[in-house]
């Protein structure tokens, strides 16, 4: 029998070891944020030659000259994504003409513009789902669990699941900190959706687990709580791998063949999918034992 549960020290430092770069870079630099939350412009300019340095200088120098600030300017092989203050439509049609004579011949792939107002409802409305969607997971959990016996309470159940959905949460905005701050990614509207359905996996998963810790108190009696837990999360270890396997591998062929518009949406679904799977099965589950074994001690000390 494996002693899952014995070696949760291990399982918590790991966890702090994946989680705490991204957080570091969260405080630091924060999140790149699209234009979905701060508002502006963005365009995707294609150019018949490569892109270089220099076609980057020029194309600062035209938006200069049009008195338009430049956010931020991604370029590729042959091109170029720029963000800016909003603009208008006119003001889109004299940069285009400005740049094709100033530094070539451009073709415009995408424009679009959010006015700063709805940047900053999107950013408000998105918190709030993130945190009603937990808030109604703490109930529901705690209401399904209300008939387990002691020593773990409904709310302890619901409390756990939280903190391994945190785990999960904070590992994917984590890592989407340090691409923004090296590679330049964005988190846009997407990235909400999938962190929302990291959430929902997430939770999934736990419950398996929980659910099979319940079943388990009912049937025993006198074993130890820590015994418990580690046979139930053994009994569903298989079926949580192989659920968690066949979407990650669905997952990672979308990433291999799906477009450039969902490359980041789906890296934060297999990211997430992935700390999932083991925050249910090394980390609500122990905090679980971790609580319980903090509650005899307290007893005991109140009774000498």
């Amino acid at each position: 029998m494996l002693n899952i549960i014995g070696k949760r020290n291990w399982y918590f430092l790991f966890s702090l070891i994946i989680i705490v770069p991204g957080m570091i870079s969260l405080f630091m630099w924060g999140l790149n944020l699209s234009i979905d939350f701060t508002g502006g412009s963005r365009m995707t300019l294609v150019f018949s030659d490569k892109i270089t340095q220099q076609t980057q200088n020029k194309v600062r120098a035209v938006f200069k000259e049009q008195k338009i600030e430049v956010v931020t300017i991604q370029p590729s092989t042959k091109s170029l994504i720029i963000r800016t203050k909003p603009i208008d439509e006119k003001q889109d049609a004299r940069l285009l003409s400005a740049i094709d004579k100033e530094v070539g011949l451009a073709k415009q792939e995408s424009f679009e513009t959010i006015g700063p107002v709805i940047g900053k409802e999107i950013t408000v409305n998105a918190l709030k789902a993130i945190g009603f969607a937990s808030f109604l997971i703490v109930l529901y959990i705690s209401w399904s669990f209300r008939g387990v016996r002691k020593p773990a309470s409904s709310w302890r159940f619901g409390i756990c699941a939280i903190a391994a959905l945190l785990h999960d949460v904070l590992l994917v905005v984590g890592i989407f900190s340090l691409l923004g701050h090296f590679y330049g990614v964005e988190v846009d509207s997407l990235f909400v959706t999938a962190i929302l359905t990291v959430i929902g996996f997430s939770v999934h998963d736990t419950i398996v687990v929980f659910d099979r810790i319940r079943e388990n108190l009912r049937r025993t009696i006198d074993m130890p709580f820590g015994q418990v837990v580690n046979d139930s999360i053994l009994q569903t270890l298989v079926r949580s791998l192989n659920t968690s396997l066949t979407t990650l591998l669905v997952l990672f062929t979308l990433l291999l063949f799906g477009g450039e518009t969902v490359r980041w949406f789906i890296f934060a679904l297999f990211i997430g999918i992935l700390s999932g799977t083991y925050s249910s099965i090394f980390n609500a589950a122990q905090l679980l034992v971790v609580w319980h074994e903090w509650s005899e001690k307290r007893k005991l000390s109140r009774r000498k």
